[in-house]
């Protein structure tokens, strides 16, 4: 659902992304870990057409986001790390107008994922009133209204609180669970290792690893090291 075939992404002379390879199969909760300044990011905003490799290609849901760049992103939803909202619309209202840019029914959809998210308490409210956690909430209701096929989200977990963590936590399992592929980058490796079929480390561009959280648990005991000692031990950092 989701391929980076040699893809390198440079800023200046900074190399941002190093001949990246990686397919993220239909249904998976792939977890991208690694330190800030990794290249997380970079990655992620290639994929949803934000930026352009430098080489290489990027597929999602086999169309090039170069070349196709209207049918990849009709095929995905993406949350960053900061929520950008318009201030002089209320949340009921943003939500309608995320509905119209897809062409679906906005009502149906808006209310379902206002309830689903638990919207009510705010969402006449303009936006420029909302807390970062709410914020983050509303975006992540827009990004289920055309039930993506691939979910891209960056640092989701950052600055919820803990019952809106788990609400978050627990729909992207459900998502995967019922087949769309879900590409979460986190620095934290704790909700990787929770809700991750797969996790990639990358660090200064270059994945350190790539398979199960079995496998890292593996690797971590023959290693004779924590989790979190392994994961430093890859990264040279951890925060």
């Amino acid at each position: 659902m989701i391929e980076y075939i040699g893809v390198s992404r440079s800023y200046g002379n900074r190399l941002a992304v190093d001949d990246l390879h990686l397919e993220i199969p239909p249904g998976e909760l792939f977890a991208f870990l690694g330190p800030n300044g990794a290249g997380k990011t970079t990655t992620i905003k290639m994929a949803v057409g934000l930026l352009r490799p430098n080489q290489g290609l990027v597929r999602v849901c086999g169309h090039d986001v170069a070349q196709e760049p209207r049918l990849a992103k009709s095929k995905l939803s993406y949350v960053p790390d900061e929520p950008h909202l318009y201030d002089k619309l209320t949340g009921r209202e943003f939500l309608q107008f995320i509905a119209e840019m897809y062409g679906i029914n906005g009502t149906r959809e808006t209310e379902m994922q206002i309830e689903r998210f638990e919207l009510g308490g705010f969402v006449d409210e303009l936006t420029e009133t909302y807390s970062h956690g709410m914020k983050q909430r509303l975006v992540f209701a827009s990004a289920f209204l055309h039930h993506p096929d691939v979910l891209v989200v960056d640092e989701p977990m950052v600055g919820l609180d803990p019952k809106s963590i788990r609400l978050v936590k627990d729909l992207l399992r459900e998502k995967a669970k019922a087949g769309t592929t879900v590409f979460m980058s986190t620095h934290t490796l704790a909700v990787a290792e929770e809700i991750g079929d797969r996790i990639g480390i990358l660090m200064d561009g270059k994945l350190q690893f790539l398979g199960t959280v079995a496998a890292l648990k593996e690797a971590s005991r023959q290693n004779h090291s924590s989790l979190e000692e392994l994961f430093l031990e890859m990264t040279n950092q951890w925060e």
